[in-house]
């Protein structure tokens, strides 16, 4: 079963649609009863760092992930903000990230007038790809695949060995990153058509 963390943010109902078109069992989670029983986690988000911080670190959730994830091993994947959460700090904010993946969120470089014109942020709308290491993740999904995005920040991985896929919007930056049993997206792949929803069908395949 896969739990769809519930903490006050995200697309929560998106991912429970794509899993019921996929006949894939998942439960929204808004109790620790209902995370212990998950095979897998889904860490959603959106808006500002600080602010999913305080809702996860308010809603009794925090200590269950953090056990299931790093001591239980159970595989979790983190989408947008809930991907920029794993970091350790973040320029958005000034709270503590959960340190789940080693690096820290940086704002998008916009670095002259002309480039901010031509990339104007938040970074919205449909994106390409780049595969940096093959995994499971990716299985049956096509080459160059483009996928939607909406953020103005993004998670800098201190480690080259983590870093599953890049983007290019002005500079490139790291949209895919995986830490053991931690998946950490940057993209929304409940809003991307046929490739989100083979994401999401293979992360529910992975042991």
């Amino acid at each position: 079963m896969i739990a769809i963390v519930d903490y006050g943010l995200g697309n929560i109902r998106a991912f429970a649609n794509v899993y019921k078109k996929l006949n894939i069992p998942c439960q929204i989670a808004t109790s620790i009863e209902e995370l212990k029983k998950a095979k897998k986690i889904i860490l959603p988000g959106v808006g500002a760092f600080d602010h999913a911080m305080t809702l996860l670190n308010n809603s009794g959730l925090r200590e269950p992930l953090d056990d299931l994830v790093l001591n239980k091993g159970i595989p979790v994947a983190g989408i947008c903000v809930g991907m920029q959460m794993m970091a350790t700090s973040s320029e958005e904010g000034s709270l503590e990230g959960l340190s789940w993946v080693n690096g820290a969120v940086k704002r998008l470089t916009i670095d002259s007038k002309e480039h901010a014109t031509k990339y104007p942020l938040p970074h919205m709308g449909w994106n390409s790809i780049r595969y940096e290491q093959d995994d499971a993740i990716f299985a049956n999904i096509e080459t160059d695949p483009h996928f939607y995005f909406l953020h103005s920040y993004y998670l800098e991985c201190d480690e080259d060995k983590s870093i599953l896929a890049n983007a290019q919007y002005g500079d490139s930056f790291c949209c895919v990153v995986k830490n053991e049993n931690i998946y950490g997206i940057q993209f929304h792949p409940e809003k991307s058509h046929h490739n989100g929803v083979n994401l999401l069908k293979n992360f529910a395949s992975i042991k």
